[in-house]
């Protein structure tokens, strides 16, 4: 099980079959457009005061209704993230982990905060590996040295409420309650289930069904999230009230109230019911972190993410490794582009299965890593004319020294790139008793192999995939920006960055250009490299552009539609104007005043 592949393999068979069924043919095209790209799908939205970039219409409303009030940006994310975690469980909510930057017009600085859980500290990894053996046969599996994705063995702390309060306590202007009140209302009112949010529920649950024998308990998830015994269908009005209550108590009384209170009570309760082994000691204990964002410089653009245990340095690594071809004058979609893109894709990922993972428990070469020299050296394995067979991992070590979505902006100049996840689509499947959100899978990203710098260990967090970005030009915010979706992450962030820098894209149409996704590099979960791997393409890359990269060594397949999901809000120092953008593969909206 690779986490690249997104999904359980059937699972996602089952979302792209459910994706195409929706394609109904019609002998009628998209109709055109008179001003920018004509295959964009739409202007980017222009704003002077504030601006929410969403998934989902519902939370940018929430978002932009908080930031009138008067809340900050950051009172507008947390308030965009709760409705997220409601109108799209599929994705996201507060059995899961976050991540964010801040940008902070008062002290001219970023903040970054990884809000990210551990495992259980009263599991070490015999006794992980030896629960992982008995939850396979215990299914009728065949045995596989990874941590499954359903069940309780890969969850993990949930770390978004953390984020909210830490994120609150320095730079919130409203009260958390405020902030909080219109997922809350919109969980005892209910709302009307988006097009792609429904195929993705449905599939999700075939997947529960299809592997419920991993899953120790199921009908508190079945109770939460289906209506009458089946997922809601687009358009149907989905009700949360057991999420509401929950959203209710940390409204009043706060963090510990999710870690030390009563909602931890009944997870600890839950755990030992169906025999898992997260306790109230696990989530009392535990605390995220604020980590400084470090950047390198992509030809006049200063690109900051945050450093392991995420993936965001991946992006940065293929960023210097490509300083050094002239994409621009390679063209837009053009073979040798593409070469160049991809395999500075494949080699900042042999680096990420060695090296990522928490650096509280290894010691990752982070100042290597993102060395000039370290990129030069590795750009000679590159070959424009073919695909190198034999790329692994460097020693980014000979190079060491001293030494994370949806965006929201206010009127004052804060801005803030935030992302949240459940992981691998809902979670685990398990939802404690009365409290209305499901549990992430996280930690499914672990190593089983002692030798591996991501191998578990009580306590650890895991590798993560989700990672928030901002842009720095000439000292001043330019971009907050995010691309959702496992390990087309990092490979996103760059190919948006690309269309804006090399090609001069604009914001929305860096994110509408058609996308490539390669996997097969090995895995930070211990798997091997699949040698030069697959790469996905969208239909709107040139099929002789497809047909050369063929004859160089790849395999090309058409897109599953597992190409990332991409938000964004750029500002104009001078006209002090936004820009937003949202993803035309969602079902999201820009909303500024």
């Amino acid at each position: 099980m690779s986490f690249s592949q997104i999904g359980i393999g059937a699972a996602m068979a089952l979302l792209a079959g459910l994706a195409a069924a929706a394609n109904v043919h019609v002998d009628v095209g998209r109709g055109d457009r008179y001003s920018g790209q004509p295959w964009a799908s739409r202007s980017p939205v222009l704003a002077q005061h504030g601006m929410a970039a969403t998934e989902q219409p519902l939370a940018s409303l929430a978002a932009v209704e908080i930031l009138k009030k008067g809340g900050s940006a950051v009172d507008a994310a947390i308030a965009a993230n709760a409705v997220l975690g409601l109108t799209q469980p599929v994705l996201n909510g507060i059995g899961g982990d976050a991540f964010a930057i801040v940008w902070d017009p008062k002290t001219h600085k970023l903040y970054g905060y990884n809000g990210s859980g551990p495992s259980a500290r009263g599991r070490d990894l015999a006794k992980m590996q030896a629960e992982v053996k008995a939850a396979y046969a215990k299914a009728g599996l065949p045995y596989k040295a990874h941590i499954p994705p359903l069940g309780s063995l890969p969850v993990t702390v949930p770390g978004t409420v953390d984020t909210w309060f830490a994120l609150h306590g320095k730079f919130g202007k409203l009260p958390i309650g405020e902030d909080l009140a219109p997922a809350i209302a919109l969980a005892q009112g209910g709302f009307p289930v988006t097009q792609l949010v429904a195929q993705y529920w449905k599939g999700n649950f075939k997947a529960f069904d299809r592997y419920k024998k991993l899953i120790e308990e199921s009908a508190n998830a079945r109770h939460t999230y289906l209506i009458d015994g089946h997922t809601p269908a687009e358009g149907e009005v989905f009700r949360n009230p057991d999420l509401a209550h929950t959203l209710t108590t940390i409204a009043q009384g706060g963090r510990d109230a999710f870690y030390k209170g009563a909602i931890a009570h009944t997870i600890d309760a839950y755990f030992r019911r169906i025999g898992g082994d997260l306790r109230y000691a696990d989530f009392a204990g535990f605390h995220g972190e604020w980590v400084t964002p470090q950047s390198v410089d992509y030809h006049g653009y200063d690109v900051y993410e945050l450093p392991p245990n995420g993936q965001g340095f991946a992006a940065l690594e293929m960023l210097n490794i490509l300083k050094g071809f002239d994409l621009k004058k390679m063209g837009a979609g053009s073979a040798d582009a593409l070469t160049a893109e991809i395999e500075a894709k494949r080699l900042a990922y042999e680096d990420l299965a060695k090296f990522y993972a928490d650096p509280r428990f290894v010691d990752v070469p982070m100042k290597g890593l993102l060395s000039q020299q370290y990129a030069d050296q590795r750009r000679k394995l590159i070959h424009l004319d073919h695909a190198n067979p034999h790329i692994g991992p460097g020693d980014p070590r000979l190079f060491q020294g001293d030494t994370t979505d949806f965006e929201t902006a206010d009127k004052d100049g804060m801005m803030v790139s935030m992302i949240q996840s459940n992981y691998r689509g809902m979670g685990s499947g398990l939802v404690a008793d009365g409290l209305g959100f499901m549990f992430q899978d996280r930690g499914e990203l672990y190593s089983l192999n002692p030798k591996d710098a991501n191998v578990y260990a009580p306590g650890k967090r895991p590798f993560h995939t989700i990672i928030p970005a901002f842009v720095m030009k000439d000292g001043q915010p330019f971009m907050a920006f995010g691309v959702m979706g496992g390990d087309m992450q990092p490979q996103g962030h760059v190919q948006v960055l690309v269309n804006l820098i090399d090609y001069g894209m604009n914001v929305q149409e860096a994110g509408d250009a058609a996308r490539w996704r390669h996997y097969g590099n090995a895995e930070p979960t211990g798997e091997a490299s699949q040698g030069i791997g697959t790469v996905e393409m969208e239909s709107g890359f040139d099929p002789a552009v497809k047909a050369e990269l063929a004859r160089r060594g790849y395999k090309i397949v058409p897109g599953t539609g597992n190409f990332g999901g991409y938000e964004a809000i750029m500002w104009d120092p001078k006209q002090r104007v936004y820009w937003g953008a949202t993803e035309m593969r969602k079902d999201g909206e820009v909303i500024g005043y």
